[in-house]
């Protein structure tokens, strides 16, 4: 690990104006410290969002769930809000990782690092979450551009997530079971702008949607309206772990899934 200045601000005000010259900001630390370990990471600068309120909590707001950037998954897991109003989205984040990971790991940084195998941007695009930042607030669509990007500027830091309640939502994930990243994770919502069906871990690009499948959905909502609907293999992953041909099928099984466990 290369040297570095650390910062630890009260504030997200003092976060911002934070000096330096290649900055990262460190939310549950759990992809950024091991690159910086690595050395793919170098920043001149670290600094810590962990002593800054006003990112933490869970909050209703209208017909949405709003949870603070710095709120760790154990957190959402736990959360009595959650379980009421969006219990997909509880169940998710009490399958990431393990223990540790959980009560570290932050949704915040999960949706900044857009890990394409990550859990959180299947919830952020299948729910058509927003996104609020310290400038902005950005549709989910809009959000996630590739691999490891997002449209994040330089200094804009993630503030809150703010999670439209759906009529019905899901989460099935084929897991590896050391990491228990999503080899393929399909979340499913029937919102009030029609179905959405978001895929993680099999993306060569990252978190994407399946539009055939939404239609499909919009005519009929059961698990027989996706179970037969093939996802082009060109551009999903292949590894040591899964085929893109075996990915393709998997997103097909775990979407009837999802469509049969929101009922």
């Amino acid at each position: 690990m290369n040297p570095f200045n650390y910062h630890s601000p009260d504030s997200l005000a003092a976060a911002q104006s934070a000096k330096g010259g290649d900055v990262k900001y460190l939310a549950g630390g759990q992809s950024l410290v091991a690159t910086m370990k690595l050395r793919l990471s170098a920043p001149t600068d670290l600094v810590d969002l962990a002593g800054i309120a006003e990112l933490r909590g869970i909050k209703a707001d209208g017909n949405a769930l709003v949870i603070g950037a710095m709120t760790t998954h154990a957190e959402v897991a736990a959360s009595a809000e959650v379980g009421k109003r969006l219990p997909a989205l509880a169940a998710l984040a009490g399958g990431i990782g393990d223990r540790q990971v959980r009560n570290r790991g932050t949704i915040g940084g999960s949706v900044a690092n857009n890990d394409p195998a990550a859990d959180y941007p299947a919830a952020v695009l299948g729910l058509g979450a927003t996104v609020v930042t310290s400038k902005r607030r950005i549709a989910a669509d809009a959000y996630f551009i590739g691999l490891y990007e997002t449209v994040l500027e330089p200094r804009e830091i993630i503030t809150a997530v703010s999670f439209p309640v759906p009529a019905k939502a899901a989460y099935e994930k084929f897991r590896n079971p050391a990491s228990r990243f999503a080899l393929v994770g399909v979340f499913v919502a029937q919102t009030a702008g029609g179905p959405r069906v978001a895929v993680t871990g099999a993306g060569g690009a990252g978190v994407f949607r399946v539009a055939e499948m939404e239609a499909a959905l919009a005519k009929k909502w059961a698990p027989e309206s996706v179970r037969g609907i093939a996802v082009d293999s060109s551009d999903l992953n292949s590894d040591i772990h899964a085929s893109a041909e075996y990915r393709a099928h998997l997103v097909a099984v775990l979407a009837a899934r999802a469509v049969a466990a929101a009922g």
